[in-house]
């Protein structure tokens, strides 16, 4: 017989599964060495998006001239905001616990494990075994071996987030979506940033329009170098150096006093011992599954980051659901992970859903484009936007094949476009909507009304 009905291995998204197993009346374990609520909570979104707030609140005080108010920055205490943001997280993350261990059903371990066995794992020095498990491990950032850097205290997106002195300087290795976030925070708040990537533009998984708009409008702020990939870090006085060269053989050293590695991330897979388990991973280390989230191993199912399907939260969030369905309640629900959205908070806010341009091309898909400014628009005019639009690309029978946002609340603005696709509606569906003037709505919607008259 076995030690527990559902062991969970993974407190972020994890959590709620344990405490659904838990709920159903199942003899649960969750296992998780670090605070509960996984990266999310306590090493991604919710502190990011607190530092973000503050960096916000600093440029709304920078830009108040533009209409016409007198205001100026006496100081800027980050050390408070980060403590604020620590307490606040870390008081969730701890309540969690507590709530945790007086939860019926649910035996909380707080150490790292491994799988011994079938749907068998090291616990407190046993084996324990479950009928059913549930792998949710996330992922922690890529550190390549690039020459040199483990001879520096380099910095990962974890360390930045709750540096509570700032940097006078600080170079960031890749230009993807946490790369981009942490340079605007730095920033605003004082710091001079140099960003270095390797792709011709920054956040390069983005429609191409939309990247080389972004790389533009960062390159005001941040001292940009795209199409060069970083050879070598050296300490150099006080600071450190980063070397890298382009393609064709140029070379560009670059200085600051902190270096900043936001490379991506790779799935925490790599210490579970799933060989003994019986479950596979693909060739980037993700755990394999199929449509309903299984793995490989008969009763054992992943999601989050370690499945690799998406690695946002909103995904781990949905994923969730599905694994309650299936571990729980017994329902063998199939995943549908199509329309799924992504949002990233600089300045401008840039989100979007569905496939690109380039990837259209590449498909050799046949499509027409649908544009739209924010500055055209009553609102964009009274919140004197001068950059920002919305791209609709949709086939010529009107199917919305994917949408593109960049500016002011596009995070917020993206969601029309991402119910209407998740259900089927076809371009003249959203363009045909009423739209409460003089909302930012409005830009979507002539994005949208611009592809009707194609």
């Amino acid at each position: 017989m076995a030690d527990f009905d559902v062991i969970v291995v993974g407190g972020g998204t994890g959590n709620n599964v344990a405490a659904a197993a838990a709920d159903a009346g199942l003899d649960t374990a969750l296992v998780e060495p670090g605070p509960l609520g996984g990266t999310c909570l306590n090493r991604g979104c919710n502190p990011s998006k607190m530092l973000i707030q503050a960096a916000n609140a600093v440029n709304h005080v920078q830009n108040a001239e533009r209409f016409h108010v007198d205001a100026f920055i006496d100081g800027i205490d980050h050390a408070a905001v980060v403590d604020e943001m620590d307490d606040l997280l870390g008081g969730i993350a701890e309540d969690m616990e507590d709530r945790y261990r007086e939860t019926d059903n649910l035996t909380l371990f707080t150490e790292y494990t491994e799988f011994v066995d079938e749907r068998t794992l090291e616990l407190g020095g046993e084996a324990v075994t479950a009928e059913k498990v549930v792998i949710a491990t996330g992922s922690r950032p890529i550190v390549p071996p690039i020459d040199g850097l483990d001879e520096i205290d380099y910095l990962t997106s974890q360390d930045a987030l709750y540096l509570r002195e700032l940097p006078e300087s600080l170079v960031i290795l890749g230009g993807g979506y946490i790369a981009v976030e942490l340079g605007y925070v730095f920033q605003s708040m004082g710091t001079d940033v140099t960003i270095v990537e390797m792709m011709d533009s920054l956040v390069p998984r983005e429609d191409d329009e939309i990247a080389a708009t972004f790389t533009e409008l960062a390159a005001e702020r941040h001292d940009v170098y795209t199409g060069h990939r970083v050879t070598a870090v050296e300490k150099r006085g006080d600071g450190h150096a980063v070397h890298a060269e382009t393609a064709d053989g140029g070379e560009l050293t670059v200085k600051g006093s902190e270096v900043l590695v936001a490379l991506g991330r790779r799935p925490n897979s790599d210490e579970l011992g799933l060989e003994a388990a019986g479950i596979d991973i693909d060739d980037r280390g993700f755990i394999e599954t199929n449509e309903y989230l299984e793995t490989t191993a008969e009763n054992v199912w992943a999601q989050g980051d370690v499945a690799g399907n998406a690695l946002f939260k909103h995904a781990g969030d949905f994923e969730t659901r599905h694994t309650v369905a299936n571990v729980v309640h017994e329902e063998r629900t199939a995943i549908d992970l199509s329309a799924m959205p992504h949002t990233i908070f600089t300045a401008p806010q840039i989100a979007g859903v569905g496939a690109t341009e380039a990837e259209l091309q590449d498909d050799d898909r046949e499509y027409v484009v649908g544009r739209a400014d924010y500055s055209d628009s009553a609102m964009g005019r009274a919140k004197k936007l001068e950059y920002g639009f919305v791209k609709v690309l949709a086939d010529p029978d009107g199917k919305i094949l994917g949408v593109h946002a960049i500016g002011d609340e596009a995070s917020t603005l993206l969601h029309e476009a991402v119910l209407a696709m998740r259900h089927g509606l076809a371009v003249d569906d959203v363009a045909g909507t009423i739209h409460a003037h003089p909302t930012l709505s409005k830009v979507l919607e002539a994005a949208f009304q611009e592809v009707t008259r194609q």
